[in-house]
Order: C-alpha cells, then structure tokens, then sequence
C-alpha cells in the first residue's frame, strides 16, 4: 500500500508504520489470502444484489437500479477519538434542535443581529406553517445525520447536517452484518461496538416523542413516497426492523381526528409517523396541491397535537447551506460554549466581497448550491475544466446568493482493496443521533462513504463514490 503525503492517512504514518487503530486489523489482514478476499468480496456484492440493496439515479436516462459499491476494508475509530467526537455531535444536534425552536417562535437570534432575517424570510425550506407550533416532547429532529470529514490526527470537521431525512443508516448496517459474516473471526480480533441494535433504539426513541393522546405502545409507521424513491430500500428496510408498519399515503386519512391506516381490520391509528417524504409533498390541503404522496389534512391533526410527524416539517432549513455558514454563531448563542467540531471555511457567495473572491478564485475552490444534496449542482474547482468553470462563473453571477464556496480540503483516506492490494481513497462519515425527550443517543460509527476513484474527492454514492463499514473500538 502506498502512503500519500498530501492528505492525513487514517491508517499508515509517513514513514509507513500502522497507527494504533489499525494495529489489530492489520495484523489479521496479513495473514489472509489475497484471492480469498477478492472472492469474499465478490460474494458481497453478490449478497447486495439478492438482497435488493439498490439505489436509483435521479435523471440518469436508463433509469437503472445501481448497486452502492461496497469496500470490505473497515474505516477504525479509537475509542478516544469517538469520544470526542461525540461530544462535539451532541452539542451540535442541541443546537440545531434550539435554533429550529427559536426559528419558529420569537427568532431571538435574528433579534439580536446573529444571523440576518432574509436567511430565513427568504428561505424555501422554512414553514409558516409551523410558527408558534410545538412538536410533542419539544423535539424537531428525531434523527439526524453529521457529515464529518478528517484532514488530521485530531481534526474533524462537519461538512454538513441533515436533520431532514438522512438516509443512508441501512447500509451501515448491512455493511456490518455483511463483514461479521464474511470475516467473523476478524470480531474476535478486534474489540468493536455494536451498531446492530439501531433499529430497535431507533423504535423506542420514536415511541418517546409520542402525542400524549397515545396508548402504553405507541403505534409507530413508516411513510414512503413508494418503490420508486431511490431510497425504498431503507424505508422497507428500517420499517421491517422496527416492526413498525410501511404505508403510502393511499393507505392513510384522516378519522375522527386521527391519522390512520388501512388494515384488514379496518383503519387503526398512528401516534408517529416517520416520514420519508418532503415537506413539499406531506399534505396537498396545505403545501402542494397536486401532491398524492402524502395525507389531505394531516397538518391540521398534526398542529392539534394528535400525531407526531418526524423529522417535524420546517427542519429542512437546518440544512441548508447558507445556514451552514453561521452553524459556529449559532452552537454559540443556544449552548453559550465554542464550537466543539469546527465549520470548513466557508464563503457566502450573497456577500459582495466573498462573491468577488470566489468568482477570482473558482478552479481552487468547492462551490455548491445552498439548497442542494447528494452532491448535485456543484462545481470542485481543481477537477473541472476551464469551459466548465466559465459556465459556473455564469451562474454565480447570475443567482449569487444560491451558492456557497469552500476550499479544496486534503480529506484524509483510508485504505480500500483493489487488485493490487491496499490503496488509499478519501473518505467522509455519516454517524446518525437518535434524539427524544430521553436524550441523544449516537450510534457508534455510522456510514463512511469512499470515493473509489483515486484522486477523487467526491463520495457520494450517486457520482461513483462507494461505502464501507465503520469500526468504533472498545476501550
């Protein structure tokens, strides 16, 4: 395996010794036959595909089912190193559920000049709807997910939040299930956390944040947009693990002031509703009309206090990009402590002055759209061509404020297995919070997505990147 100076290597030192996390795995890798793993990893992917593990591409013309390209060579976190990370999530998520309360009753941060109004006034993804409203147990985000990305021994950095409906907690677990299958002789040799038990956390953090109309057992369902969302897998996945029921919207409405759904026993109501679907698309009598993927009148029964809907409507705004930018003024004002995880450096392009930089300086820059996802609408300045940058400089010009700017970061990289044995790739990580009323609760790990590609800095799974299991040690 070779060792690359210009980022920080998660595994190899620059003279090339194996770093402590890695110690264990390393030795257990040496002992292995190369060809069993290319076998072994050939069996994987066999094993994703009967099992239905599959994505769509949004405006890919073939409209073909892809398989996330899974890397049988773990990302390892030390126990001191998930330590403080974790603290740095939970006070980030603290913040993040404040500032969606504050955001939808008094704006006290916008009240004392932290964070200009248009931000919010401007914003697409904020509600009206939900001004002066409560989410039972006070909690906006029920799940959320932090994308962390390393760039030195003890610097980690939020790229960005998703307190809207992160995805992606699937293939952490069957990644999991998928390596102790194939190597569980590996789990012996090196002490790991468990991720296994999410869905049933996940079941009772649900039930937690309840409406105070539910029973003892709280009746807890899944809400998808149907099998041709790219994420169906997850939504089946996650309600079949939950024991909890998977509904469209044809399979809900509204009876005697509850939201419920067909059964063969007639209609049954739900006390939470995990909604998979958009805010855009949850209620055609209050957003979107033409919406047959969400429930007519379930904004009404959710602000009498008779559903909880989660994540709660309106937290979309959490993750936008421009609110990104001010996420340290923000964990500041509601915790009154610095930042524990840092912002990357970041320009807001609806300032004259940063505008003027980053039209100056776009082939070394990252410039992304501040309502965007999933690693669409961007431009990664050091890759593009000089026509493709010209078109970009075109766009910024013309609808500044959609954009934001970062710099170029050295991602750190870890090691994936490619014919010619261990190479290093860069890498991000997705650890997913539970939060209710009881608490946060942050699984140990979470999704690294890989960027195969070497050289390549995007990981997203729908520009090539792949995804890998993540090992968090025991003390």
């Amino acid at each position: 395996m070779t060792h690359s100076p210009s980022s920080f290597d998660e595994m190899l030192t620059a003279d090339g010794t194996v770093r402590a996390a890695y110690a264990g795995y390393r030795e257990w890798y040496d002992e292995q036959d190369p060809a069993l793993l290319r076998r072994k990893g050939a069996e994987a992917e066999g094993f994703f595909r009967r099992t239905g593990i599959t994505f769509n591409v949004y405006g890919d013309d073939a409209g073909e089912e892809r398989l996330i390209p899974f890397d049988m060579v773990p990302r390892i976190v030390t126990a001191g190193e998930w330590r403080k990370l974790s603290r740095g999530i939970e006070q980030r998520v603290r913040a993040l559920n404040a500032f969606l309360h504050d955001i939808y009753h008094r704006q006290e941060i916008v009240r004392a000049g932290r964070l200009p109004q248009r931000l919010i006034a401007q914003n697409e993804a904020f509600l009206p709807q939900m001004m002066g409203y409560v989410p039972p147990g006070g909690v906006y985000t029920h799940i959320v997910g932090i994308d962390l990305v390393r760039t030195g021994p003890d610097e980690f950095m939020v790229l960005e939040d998703n307190a809207r409906t992160p995805s992606g907690v699937s293939y952490m677990l069957e990644n999991r299930e998928t390596m102790m299958a194939m190597f569980p002789e590996l789990f012996t040799k090196v002490n790991v956390r468990p991720v296994q038990d999410y869905p049933r956390r996940l079941a009772k953090s649900l039930a937690a944040c309840a409406p105070s109309c539910a029973g003892d057992r709280p009746v807890v369902a899944v809400l998808t947009p149907g099998i041709y969302n790219s994420a169906y897998f997850e939504h089946a996945f996650l309600a079949d693990q939950m024991g909890a029921e998977l509904v469209e919207g044809s399979d809900l409405r509204v009876v005697d002031g509850r939201v419920a759904m067909r059964t063969t026993r007639g209609y049954t109501p739900i006390d939470v509703l995990y909604r998979r679907v958009d805010d855009e698309f949850l209620d055609p009598l209050t957003f979107n009309p033409d919406s047959v993927l969400g429930v007519p009148g379930i904004m009404d029964i959710y602000r009498a206090g008779r559903i909880t809907i989660a994540n709660a409507p309106g937290t979309g705004i959490a993750d936008d990009k421009a609110i990104y930018s001010f996420m340290p003024e923000i964990v500041e004002f509601y915790t009154g402590e610095k930042p524990l995880l840092a912002n990357v450096p970041t320009w807001r392009c609806s300032e004259p002055d940063s505008l003027a930089y980053v039209l100056d300086n776009l082939a070394e820059l990252v410039v992304k759209e501040v309502h965007g996802s999933g690693g669409y609408g961007m431009l990664i300045g050091p890759t593009s061509s000089k026509k493709e940058i010209e078109a970009f400089a075109a766009k910024l010009r013309a609808k500044p404020d959609n954009y934001i700017a970062q710099p170029t970061l050295a991602l750190s990289t870890v090691p994936i297995l490619t014919k010619a044995g261990l190479a290093p790739r860069h890498v991000d990580l997705r650890p997913f919070v539970l939060v209710s009323p009881q608490g946060i609760d942050i699984t140990p790990g979470g999704l690294t997505r890989v960027a195969l590609k070497k050289g390549s800095l995007v990981v997203n799974s729908s520009q090539g990147g792949g995804t890998k299991d993540s090992l968090v040690l025991e003390d």
